[in-house]
């Protein structure tokens, strides 16, 4: 049979052909891929023209298109259906990607015919394009000797050893760490469906109990906030925590810590103090000395907003004879506190949440608001697993922007948490537009019910959207520059902002519909919601601002070092020293399941999330002085700074749209930190 990856796709909007692709297509895929590219870099560096824009930058940007499809595609199984096939192949394919990068990024004569192209004369996005080549060789080693070279590629293909190794074992340790129960009664307190949906993670998990309480990635597990009986929460969350600390095949500890020294090396190899230097120069944030300012003028407001919410919990849970109060108590208690003194209960709101309502007539509906796009699904075309949809998205004249795929319910095979990927880039360069996909965690309902998710889940369905679509609204020259591909401290800031229209009275009102009867939600009760949400905030930005500063610490440890002895430990001390203490509150993500870091692209960059945020409560402002959900203002959200990538300065795109540089006041009333 032939291989489905080696020939662009003919499916609408380059759609991967997951129908004909094969786990056995993607290492001959990926070899022919890296040898077509290395021919390309060859044709480059061989040219007897001189070098300029064309010849070589823009060649460089349209090279490597085979193994560009097939990274997609298999990036994205990694995340999204990682069988075991798919984790083997991991294992292999992940050093030599790595060792591929370095043969490009440190190939000298390549690196002197980028050099020597004229900036004379370029418009804006081509000139950035070859400022961003030029300083991507420089931070992949370029201008090293051939010692550097050779250490650098040493380095990076061990941590990318290293990186699989760390999300396989925590993806295994996460599914054998799901809570097993026999009794029902242990489970009181959760909703019918969420009872029936533990009976059927058990039979999908072919576990010996009757019930499974599946983990999702964060610390807090939405059970918490629910489950009456004590000692099952208290398993629950010490099942959540101890990710990766166990003391078994699949501890993640030491491999975080060998990931951290070799971070550290590499920087003082490329001459950076340390690996968070070497991170925030390619972000928006001026200096590692700006975030650190700002993280500490966050820190004390939040705990002791978080240590006053405390005092709260402990006498709601002395009246239930609890007088140890713990951190598996936080959410169930706080809970209690939201709907005894702002008479809203999180948890009731669920039969007005059911996820085709919230998908059509929610999330689909505000972007129809704002931007004029409509969504039509499309039946006739495969996902990469039966659980995928697809959508056709048209522009407000008709025009097809691009492809949406949500992919929505929890399984084995699948990464914990909530995101956003690309399986084609958009670029006027290569004719390509946008397809997009969205996965969240949702729990399975059992056969023939609906899917009716949490407030929290209605978050996150809008904050992934919000990145969807700044990547289907991309219009720029060049893939590098394309949608999401901004500094990381940027990125979360377009997806927090269309977190917004959630609880906004038109966009409420059309989804928020009882699942069986179809009734709105009471009358006032969005109004108590709105009012509730400062309930609780300071124990979340005390948990987030906890996982923050412990990247952090991870990344600023100085180079020459033996990886860190006891991780734990160290975990610890650096909370404390930072003003936080984890007894009380635990950090959103621990070292052993801090996936966005050990691996992930966040590593001293966790940080971005309220860095983005300053510029997200700014915008929410904005739209609200400005008629809130219009198509004027979409259109502008829009033209400005979702379209715009990286093509242009990213705050420069956020003056554009503001008229000035983003005010830190809202970031701090909404978050009670004033």
């Amino acid at each position: 049979m032939s291989n489905a990856l080696l020939s662009p796709s003919i499916l609408p909007y380059g759609l991967p052909d997951f129908a004909a692709i094969t786990t056995a297509d993607l290492l001959p895929a990926f070899k022919a891929g890296m040898e077509e590219q290395q021919a390309e870099i060859q044709a480059i560096t061989s040219n007897p023209e001189p070098a300029g824009f064309e010849n070589t930058i823009a060649a460089l940007e349209a090279s490597g298109q085979l193994l560009a499809r097939t990274v997609s595609v298999f990036s994205n199984a990694v995340m999204s259906h990682a069988t075991e096939e798919i984790q083997t192949l991991e294992q292999e394919v992940s050093p030599l990607l790595s060792a591929h990068q370095d043969s490009i990024y440190q190939d000298s004569a390549l690196f002197e015919r980028v050099n020597s192209v004229p900036e004379e004369g370029l418009d804006e996005e081509p000139a950035r394009l070859l400022a961003e080549y030029r300083r991507r060789f420089i931070r992949a080693g370029a201008a090293l000797d051939d010692a550097g070279k050779a250490r650098m590629r040493e380095l990076n293909t061990r941590l990318s050893e290293l990186g699989t190794a760390f999300s396989q074992r925590l993806l295994a340790d996460t599914n054998d760490s799901a809570l097993e129960l026999d009794d029902e009664a242990e489970l009181d307190g959760l909703a019918a469906d969420d009872i029936a949906a533990a009976a059927a993670a058990a039979r999908a998990a072919e576990s010996s109990a009757k019930y499974l309480l599946t983990l999702i990635l964060p610390t807090p597990q939405p059970a918490l906030a629910k489950l009456k009986n004590r000692n099952v929460r208290r398993r629950l969350f010490e099942a959540s925590v101890q990710r990766g600390f166990r003391d078994n095949k699949n501890s993640t500890l030491a491999i975080a810590a060998e990931i951290a020294a070799l971070r550290a090396e590499r920087a003082a190899l490329l001459g950076y103090e340390n690996h968070a230097a070497y991170a925030v120069e390619d972000q928006t944030a001026p200096t590692t000395a700006a975030v650190e300012e700002m993280l500490a003028r966050l820190v004390p407001p939040a705990v002791r907003n978080a240590g006053a919410e405390a005092e709260k919990l402990r006498a709601a849970a002395a009246r239930d004879g609890v007088e140890d109060f713990q951190p598996w108590d936080w959410a169930y208690y706080s809970e209690q506190i939201r709907r005894e003194e702002y008479a809203v209960d999180l948890e009731a709101l669920r039969p007005w949440f059911e996820l085709e309502r919230v998908l059509h007539d929610g999330v689909f509906f505000a972007a129809n608001r704002l931007y004029g796009i409509t969504f039509t699904e499309r039946k006739d075309l495969t996902g990469y697993h039966p659980d995928v949809r697809v959508w056709e998205v048209q522009d407000e004249d008709g025009t097809g922007l691009g492809l949406f795929l949500g992919d929505y319910f929890t399984r084995d095979t699948k990464s914990g948490g909530a995101w956003m990927n690309e399986l084609v880039t958009q670029s006027r360069l290569l004719g390509h537009q946008p397809v997009v996909v969205n996965n969240l965690n949702i729990s399975r309902p059992a056969d023939g019910e609906p899917a009716l998710l949490t407030f929290d889940e209605v978050v996150t369905a809008f904050h992934e959207f919000g990145h969807a679509l700044h990547g289907l609204f991309s219009d720029v020259g060049f893939p590098r520059f394309a949608g999401t591909a901004v500094p990381r401290d940027f990125v979360e800031y377009p997806s927090q902002v269309n977190e917004m229209w959630m609880l906004t009275d038109e966009v409420a009102a059309n989804f928020a519909r009882h699942y069986q009867t179809g009734e709105p939600l009471p009358a006032g009760l969005l109004d108590k919601v709105r009012a509730a949400s400062l309930w609780g905030e300071g124990f979340r930005t005390t948990e987030y601002l906890g996982a923050t500063l412990l990247d952090w610490a991870w990344h600023v440890l100085p180079p020459g070092q033996d990886p860190v002895s006891d991780p734990e430990a160290f975990e610890h001390k650096a909370l404390l020293d930072a003003g936080i203490d984890p007894a009380l509150v635990p950090p959103r993500y621990r070292t052993g399941y801090f996936k966005h870091i050990f691996p992930g692209g966040y590593s001293a960059g966790y940080y971005s999330y309220i860095w983005s945020e300053v510029l997200d409560a700014d915008t929410v402002q904005w739209f609200t002085e400005n008629g809130g959900l219009t198509r004027a203002n979409g259109q502008a959200f829009r033209s400005k700074l979702l379209s715009r990538g990286y093509a242009e300065d990213p705050l420069q795109s956020f003056r554009n749209l503001r008229g000035r540089d983003a005010d830190l006041a809202p970031l701090l009333e909404r978050r009670g930190l004033s």
